[in-house]
């Protein structure tokens, strides 16, 4: 088992360096190599994503990724800032079904924005379809307009687009993963407003006739944002497009407390995966040892489970952490009177020790 560990920027590689210690803390063999990506790749060798990075990727059993980005890279031209490293190792990967587990630990009931009781017991997979949309569709650019109110006028575009494959694959993913939790799918989409979301609804409705057993709800994306803030427990599994995944995924995080609590796995068909937390690279507060890995910490648990096959040891890791949430620890984003503020590398040594224990 050969797992890439590719830490990226900002406080990427000090959380990863978290997952890492709690991984060498399990009974478990296997080969870790690490190499650079996003603008720590960038200063290197003058790219986001090297060829001996995606090398490595592509030898990999799994991928731990930190995260990419910071400010002083805004201003490169597109294809060279950090962001494009995690694209570019998606397309090349095949890493199409995004899963992200909104959970709300019952020791952080409080720390979140809404009541308790619309979140407490919350547990939501939204699933992202992660290589199309109009993240990916082609063409794109810019112009000078030749039509439409201010012809003439330079103009940017971008294209929405999904094939028939693509919205099967993702389709298939969800019911099977609804089969093993609630059966209930909530499929989100603009239907009424855009036609590639009208074919998404009536592809995923075809795919629903092979799993009479779980429920399809169909849902416009502005409403299941609401209903997120509303009423989020009378979700399960929400599958929906690249775009639309990213905004509700983000929104779903703070359900929990915080979005530093949220990992997510990027599978293949092959269940190789890139498996990173859901937040960003914070450059704000790099290096101030206040992050909270926990989020990159369940990532690692869901590595396990998803690419290596390693169920009871992926268990362990989330029995540690929920452990260490009982004892009353907390990183900043996620304290409240009564806590105990750590910092990063304390959170992680707090939850080796309660694998130990």
């Amino acid at each position: 088992m050969k797992i890439a560990i590719l830490p990226g920027d900002g406080i990427g590689p000090e959380i990863v360096a978290e997952a890492v210690k709690v991984l060498g803390a399990l009974d478990l063999h296997f080969e870790t190599e690490t190499a650079p990506v996003g603008g720590a790749a960038y200063e290197a060798h003058g790219h986001p994503l090297p060829e001996s990075t995606l090398k490595l990727a592509r030898e990999a059993d799994a991928i731990l990724f930190g995260a990419v980005g910071d400010w002083k890279y805004d201003k490169l031209d597109r294809p060279l800032r950090p962001e494009q490293a995690i694209l570019g190792l998606r397309k090349n990967l095949g890493l199409f079904a995004n899963f992200r587990p909104a959970i709300c630990y019952e020791q952080l009931v409080d720390a979140s924005s809404l009541k308790p009781e619309l979140i407490a017991g919350l547990d939501i997979l939204i699933i992202r379809e992660l290589t199309g949309d109009i993240y990916f569709g082609q063409p794109r650019g810019r112009r000078t307009a030749a039509d439409g109110h201010f012809p003439g006028a330079e103009e940017a575009f971008d294209t929405m687009r999904y094939s028939r494959p693509e919205i099967e694959r993702i389709a298939h993913v969800a019911f099977q993963a609804a089969r093993k939790r609630s059966k209930k799918v909530t499929s989100v989409d603009k239907a009424n407003v855009l036609e590639t979301f009208q074919f998404w609804k009536d592809v995923v409705t075809e795919v629903h006739q092979e799993y009479p057993d779980v429920a399809l709800e169909h849902m416009y994306v502005d409403n299941a944002a609401m209903q997120l803030v509303k009423a989020p427990k009378a979700f399960d599994v929400i599958v929906t497009g690249n775009m639309f995944g990213d905004i509700l995924s983000d929104e779903a995080s703070m359900l929990t407390g915080s979005i530093g609590m949220l990992p997510s796995a990027s599978l293949n068909s092959r269940k190789q995966g890139l498996y990173e937390p859901s937040h960003g690279s914070a450059p704000d507060i790099a290096g101030k040892g206040v992050a909270n890995p926990l989020a990159t910490i369940l990532s690692a648990a869901m590595l396990l489970r998803f690419s290596l096959d390693q169920e009871e040891a992926a268990q362990r890791i989330e029995t540690a952490v929920q452990k260490v949430l009982a004892q009353g620890l907390r990183t900043p984003d996620i304290w409240s009177d009564g806590t105990t503020k750590v910092g990063t590398a304390q959170m992680g040594d707090a939850v080796v020790k309660a694998l130990a224990g």
